[in-house]
């Protein structure tokens, strides 16, 4: 049984009352070109989508967005930092705080019409105050109309990669879209994804029949897996980038990218592994050209204040989902990438 409990505005109504300025969209513009030049190899710069798990409150991801933006334009030259504006959240079990987009404030219960509101007025204000446009979560396609106009990258996560809806939406982006591995690990349900939202389809897609025209700048993102005992695997390692370089080839795959997940499964769900698994990486890539040719990026859990808390709250930036390095950790880390990049 549904149960209606209020309508939602169209993505245009949303749009007109919270519009993106002619300005900020050419800021916009502009991070996509760099973006875009690195997936497709013409720059040899490198991306670091770094920020909190959960975007639980505007103060708190403003203030870090903020913070980023300033070490951003000491490292401009090696790096291109895309903010982690996730609005919305994935739960195993279904049970806990999903995100801005179910309840703009954690303390309350769900409110999707208010959330749909701050999770725009939120990406617009990080765009507005720090210049730099932002990463979040596909998890909902049919909520992509809301946002596609300000974010510069797009994540399908471990549990939407197979789904049929997620594909078919992500071929109709312009923004990147990051594919990550399943949870079970098994990087050919990641191949899959990534030629299916490669190539253009026509579907049905918020009540409408639509037609799209593939997005080639759509990608691999390595996150580890989950093994049938439930032990934790880590597929960051040497042998796991030659192995997908291998995949790419065989595939056929364009623009073939792969981004880093140092959290997650990778870290064994450990956030003060993620230097270590960065430098790793890091490594990798001087080790072997295929690996450095391959490796375009890295993706970082990192907010104000480092670990966790409980979804009541309480202290200011710091995560109420996965634990996070705190800001200093976090400076340091993105200076260390940049010298090593």
């Amino acid at each position: 049984m549904f149960k209606t409990l209020k309508p939602i505005p169209s993505p245009e109504e949303i749009k007109s009352e919270f519009p993106f300025p002619a300005a900020l969209a050419k800021i916009k513009s502009d991070r996509d070109e760099q973006i875009k030049s690195v997936i497709t190899g013409e720059s040899q710069k490198f991306l670091l989508i770094i920020g909190p798990c959960s975007a639980d409150s505007a103060d708190s991801v403003l203030d870090y967005v903020s913070r980023l933006a300033a070490v951003a334009e000491k490292v401009k030259d090696k790096l291109v930092i895309i903010p982690r504006i996730y609005t919305n959240k994935p739960r195993t079990s279904g049970a806990g705080y999903k995100g801005m987009l179910h309840q703009p404030n954690p303390r309350f219960g769900a409110d999707i019409n208010a959330g749909i509101y701050a999770t725009r007025e939120l990406h617009l204000r990080a765009v507005f105050e720090s210049g730099l446009t932002a990463a979040d979560e596909m998890l909902y396609p049919e909520n992509v109309p809301f946002l596609d106009d300000l974010l510069s990258y797009h994540s399908v996560g471990a549990r939407s990669v197979e789904n049929q809806q997620h594909r078919l939406t992500a071929s109709g982006l312009d923004a990147p879209v990051g594919m990550k591995n399943p949870t079970s690990g098994y990087l050919t349900v990641m191949m899959n994804s990534i030629a299916a939202a490669q190539i253009g389809h026509v579907f049905l897609y918020r009540q409408k029949e639509v037609e799209t025209g593939g997005a080639p700048l759509t990608h691999a993102i390595l996150r580890g897996a989950v093994n049938k005992n439930g032990e934790r695997l880590a597929n960051y390692h040497y042998e796991d980038l030659i192995k997908t370089a291998e995949m790419y080839a065989e595939f056929k795959l364009l623009n073939p990218a792969v981004i880093v997940d140092a959290s997650h499964d990778n870290s064994g769900k450990n956030y003060l592994e993620q230097p270590r698994i960065a430098r790793e990486v890091l490594a990798n890539r001087t080790y072997r050209a295929e690996i450095k040719n391959l490796v375009k990026g890295l993706m970082i859990e990192s907010y104000l204040e480092a670990g966790s808390q409980g979804p009541e709250g309480g202290i200011y930036g710091k995560s109420i989902t996965d634990a996070c390095l705190g800001w200093e950790q976090s400076e340091r880390l993105i200076y260390e990438i940049a010298e090593n990049s």
